[in-house]
């Protein structure tokens, strides 16, 4: 009966294991997004994405300055990321916009998200009102959180006064989803 136990004791804790493991393909934590890190070089993205598609603008390239916009699309053509590069000399990842809901943050936080996953998993610390959005930044964090003011109740759609957190409906979807690194 003992070794009955042992052996439910290991398969519970297999099972467990095995559940809880994240797919580190898309996970977003603050110093890295899947297999991409905050120090990554530019030059090394085509090796980091080497099954996807790296298409950098060269439109608007200008020397000495940032490279544009870098996109990330997968083979198939679905858009994954889009970075912005430092301005140094050997240019680094500044910015990036997620456009695939797989990418989350340890938190589960992802495009498919709410106001009040974000308001569960992170402490507001300040929210910023534009013209047609609000930007909900966390404390404590370089992932910041867009959302469009259509979200919100129409008394606050149209105003140009900053909007509060306690005024965001929690079922408020996240339009846009960064991460900035210095």
């Amino acid at each position: 009966m003992k070794k009955y136990y042992q052996i439910l004791v290991m398969v519970l804790s297999l099972t467990m294991t095995s559940c809880t493991q994240i797919d580190t393909n898309f996970l977003i934590t603050e110093g890295s997004i899947g297999p991409l890190e905050k120090h990554t070089k530019v030059a090394d993205l085509e090796s980091i994405f080497v099954n996807d598609s790296v298409v950098i603008d060269t439109t608007k390239f200008k020397p000495g300055g940032s490279l544009g916009k870098i996109k990330i699309f997968e083979k198939t053509g679905k858009h994954l990321l889009t970075l912005t590069s430092t301005n140094d000399s050997l240019p680094t990842i500044e910015n990036v916009q997620v456009f695939d809901s797989r990418y989350k943050t340890q938190k589960g936080v992802g495009l498919k998200s709410n106001f009040y996953d974000i308001s569960k998993n992170y402490k507001v610390q300040k929210v910023v009102t534009t013209y047609n959005n609000v930007v909900v930044i966390p404390k404590e964090s370089n992932i910041y959180f867009t959302i469009d003011k259509e979200e919100l109740p129409s008394t606050l759609r149209y105003t140009n006064q900053n909007i509060e957190a306690v005024q965001i409906p929690d079922q408020a979807k996240i339009k846009f989803m960064m991460i900035g690194w210095d």
